[in-house]
């Protein structure tokens, strides 16, 4: 089997079974079933049993197939793509250190900083994060597993949303009215950007910088 279809796959059986062991439904049974401790061993156990080969796949096979469209990465381009590589890991910094209602780990509803750029800022800042290496990594296996991590993040999000709501959890609610979901998608993200403090930025150039120490020759292909 082609590489790109064991990677569809195993994106498709890992987004199944992540959303479907987290639905209102399955979640509460196997909670009361099983107690909280031995539900999240399997919940984390069958993650690992999709997502691990996933990665090893396709680190075995990067721009493995045919090539969709080709973009040279210059100097310019790659200038812009590490800029904003930088603003998407502020965004998701700034959502593990702030956390809302929204969260795993419920925080404060107030609507500020990050949470003026998407309410999901730590899975949708992780979507973007891959979808900027869609546009340099057009192969059918860079497109297949940047692709399904993008989808994933954004069904994830939506999920998360409508678990909350379902839950009748009246913070959530009023935060959720309050927010937008997709990433500066109002013009309040870019003050937003300006409220984040020091601490995130300084985290994100760091990872950033230390992700172009490990990867000397760029993230993607010349």
């Amino acid at each position: 089997m082609h590489p790109t279809v064991w990677i569809l796959v195993l994106w498709f059986a890992f987004t199944a079974t992540h959303l479907g062991l987290a639905s209102v439904r399955v979640e509460p049974a196997l909670r009361e079933r099983l107690g909280p401790g031995p539900f999240l061993g399997l919940y984390s156990l069958v993650a690992l049993v999709f997502f691990v080969p996933l990665m090893w796949i396709y680190f075995g096979n990067r721009h493995a197939g045919e090539w969709m469209w080709f973009v040279p990465v210059g100097p310019g381009l790659r200038v812009v793509l590490y800029a904003l590589m930088t603003l998407a890991v502020v965004v998701v910094v700034a959502g593990v250190l702030n956390p809302s209602p929204a969260s795993i780990a419920p925080g404060s509803g107030a609507v500020r900083g990050v949470y003026r750029i998407t309410r999901h800022p730590v899975v949708l800042g992780t979507g973007l994060l891959m979808a900027l290496h869609v546009l340099p990594n057009a192969s059918l296996a860079d497109l297949a597993f940047f692709g399904g991590f993008v989808a994933f993040t954004v069904l994830g999000a939506w999920h998360q949303d409508a678990r909350k709501l379902a839950g009748g959890d009246a913070t959530f609610r009023d935060f959720h009215a309050a927010t937008t979901f997709l990433p500066f998608a109002r013009p309040s993200a870019w003050r937003g950007l300006l409220e984040i403090p020091p601490l995130p930025w300084a985290i994100s150039l760091a990872a950033v910088l230390g992700m172009r120490w490990l990867h000397p020759n760029g993230l993607w292909p010349h």
